[in-house]
């Protein structure tokens, strides 16, 4: 199959890693086939006029006026585009709404380009299952999972001490002393990355690092112990391995997440970019993280630890906590606190498909019902 002729399914094309999925589209000429959005009507009218997709899901809200513009577009849902014939999926949904799309394309088969982290936190093992069982590869798209796993190339995993992830360390790294006084504006503000808002706000906490460390423990199938935390601030160096012998391989780069994407949709080939040349920074520093200032980032490796729902429980809370919080209904530091009262009520039981969304469920409610009464 000639690189051109290579099909693109984008679910989530109209957010962050979405559109940057679809520049490097452009870069190697990829087909893209399909595309599933949320309500950003105009920018996914762009998309549909740019690529000429066989197949779009939107949300129900905008779907009229959708079918107006394209009267010939064949509109589907997202497990329906998910499905669709192609060599790779990406998966960009943020939250566990987009565990779905990522099972649908695992059961097809297909090439996962994973940059829904959510998917592999509270459902890595059934993933694995399911990838095993038909024939599907997983390859992740966040920085720092890339990082790792092009770092393991060609590594005997047996000689694999740790696994270290950076973390730009956010906008609060130092400063403000008093975390209590941040808004959601101040949080949204990062210093390296643009993102979407959960995920930012998820950065400032350092919860998203604690995400990442429960992906990578799925991903590379580690126990947590072996993944460790280090704050990076000038994002360069993407992540980590350390080996058994005391040799540290490092992937390093400019900080745009269209190098990661790119990787997972040509792995094992290298295809030139425009970012070749960037340059190079003058000074790099490590340092590690503060979790009494960042309590998020503990209580991940907490989640971790017990196993289980614990990972569910916890993230359907910062769900929860940080739309409550962009909405001025909490202060900031109210988030870790959410996250802790429900983490501390994580159910029994074993991790099934059917018990990943009950646990969702009903961490939800609790989290709901934990800020009424604290309001």
């Amino acid at each position: 199959m000639s690189e051109t002729s290579k099909r693109v399914v984008v679910l989530g094309s109209t957010g962050s890693i979405g559109t940057q999925t679809l520049d490097v589209c452009r870069w190697r000429g990829y087909r893209v086939v399909g595309l599933v959005a949320g309500k950003n009507l105009e920018l996914l009218s762009q998309q549909i006029a740019q690529f000429h997709p066989q197949a779009v899901a939107a949300d129900p809200a905008v779907l009229p006026v959708l079918r107006e513009r394209f009267p010939k577009l064949h509109i589907a849902d997202a497990l329906e585009v998910a499905a669709w014939p192609a060599e790779v999926v990406v998966g960009a949904i943020p939250g566990l709404a987009g565990l779905p799309g990522v099972r649908v394309a695992v059961q097809q088969g297909r090439r996962m380009a994973l940059a829904n982290k959510e998917s592999m936190v509270v459902a890595g093992p059934l993933l694995w299952q399911e990838a095993a069982q038909h024939g599907a590869e997983i390859i992740p798209v966040d920085s720092e999972h890339s990082a790792i796993f092009q770092s393991l190339v060609g590594e005997p995993f047996q000689d694999v001490a740790e696994l270290i992830l950076t973390a730009s360390g956010g906008p609060f790294l130092h400063e403000p002393a008093d975390l209590s006084s941040v808004t959601p504006q101040m949080a949204l503000n990062h210093p390296r990355w643009k993102m979407g808002p959960k995920v930012t706000i998820d950065s400032s906490t350092l919860f998203n690092k604690g995400l990442e460390v429960l992906e990578a423990v799925q991903l590379f199938r580690v126990p947590i112990e072996k993944v460790k935390v280090q704050i990076h601030p000038q994002s360069y160096v993407h992540s980590m391995v350390r080996f058994q012998d005391g040799n540290i391989k490092a992937q390093l780069g400019p900080t745009d997440m269209r190098l990661a994407i790119q990787y997972a949709l040509t792995y094992p080939q290298r295809p030139p970019t425009p970012l070749r040349d960037a340059p190079i920074p003058e000074r790099l520093e490590f340092f590690p993280p503060d979790t009494q200032r960042f309590p998020a980032l503990a209580l991940a490796y907490q989640a971790g630890r017990m196993g289980g729902l614990a990972p569910v429980v916890l993230n359907a809370a910062d769900e929860v906590a940080v739309e409550a919080f962009l909405k001025g209904q909490i202060g900031y530091l109210e988030i870790p606190w959410l996250l802790e009262k429900v983490l501390q009520q994580t159910p029994s039981g074993p991790l099934t498909w059917d018990n990943i969304f009950q646990a969702d469920l009903e961490a939800r409610e609790l989290a709901r019902e934990l800020l009424e009464v604290k309001a």
